[in-house]
């Protein structure tokens, strides 16, 4: 059994390590419900931009809107997102196993794999890595100090211009997609090309005529990009809330551990205490019987 005072210096500690924990879990919280707030204003919108891009662009020739080209893929870019810190359980594990996943699979397929990283943990897995895209914009990492459209419109450009230009012919983001405080859907979801009209479930195909207001050019070079652009900056908000909901569940587990253990540890200091108080009294009755013989 150990000693009275290693006991009582781990007490000391788990305490300690309890305070800090649950402070973070309080802090995430007030982060949570800024950001769900975000996303669940965003995401209807989002959504909807979505399937009436997926629709215009059905419309349109592929020479007339660049960003629906379907051809051929031999370079594939995953752009991975995750965080810039820690202590948020698998958060960021499950983002790097599914980029390796589909990165595998894209080689199997004789696709060549480049993988942009935002979030300092995926910078720091992939800046070694042979996957590393080269030619795009680095330390991404800033991007969640200030996540707003302003600052994630250019990296989104920077992404269609290169699909445009022919260096990527497949763009693919990979997030966690936030469903509430204490789930995180890991999420592959196709940036460019645009994808072609769904049917719906009688297998009849959504109407793609469309009267184009103002007129086809200012769709194609305005409306387009921009509705891409607020897709990519919905998947950066889906990460940032989900972070803050995985960081929180997190740290409240690791609270109830911290309390648990406390119980454990106490439990030990009073067996302890107790032993050393009934060796003493022993002590004092053979001597005291000592001394009567």
């Amino acid at each position: 059994m150990a000693s009275l005072k290693e006991v009582r210096s781990r007490i000391v500690s788990v305490n300690s390590t309890k305070q800090i924990t649950a402070a973070m879990k309080m802090v995430s919280a007030a982060k949570l419900r800024r950001a769900q707030d975000a996303i669940l204003r965003m995401r209807p919108y989002a959504e909807k931009l979505g399937t009436l891009l997926s629709n215009v662009s059905g419309s349109l020739d592929n020479s007339e809107n660049r960003f629906a080209d379907q051809r051929e893929v031999k370079n594939v870019l995953f752009v991975a997102i995750s965080s810039n810190r820690g202590l948020a359980g698998v958060f960021n594990t499950q983002v790097i196993r599914q980029v390796g996943k589909a990165a595998k699979a894209a080689e199997a397929r004789g696709e060549k794999v480049h993988v942009l990283s935002v979030g300092k943990k995926a910078a720091d897995f992939y800046r070694r890595s042979p996957w590393r895209a080269s030619g795009m914009p680095e330390n991404l990492a800033g991007l969640f100090d200030t996540l707003n459209f302003d600052a994630t419109a250019p990296v989104a450009q920077s992404i269609m211009d290169k699909f445009a230009a022919g260096e990527f012919d497949r763009v693919v983001l990979v997030y966690n997609r936030f469903k509430n405080a204490a789930t995180q859907v890991i999420t592959e979801e196709q940036f460019l090309p645009i994808q072609p009209v769904q049917g719906d479930a009688t297998g009849a195909q959504a109407a793609t005529d469309h009267i184009m207001e103002p007129d086809r050019r200012t769709i194609v070079e305005e409306i387009i990009p921009k509705s891409l652009k607020i897709q990519f900056y919905k998947a950066l908000l889906d990460s940032f809330a989900a972070e803050h909901g995985a960081r929180m569940t997190a740290m409240h587990k690791a609270t109830d551990n911290a309390d648990a253990l406390l119980k454990e540890l106490k439990l030990s200091y009073n067996k302890a205490r107790q032993a050393a108080i009934t060796n003493e009294i022993l002590e004092i009755v053979g001597g005291a019987e000592a001394l009567k013989g």
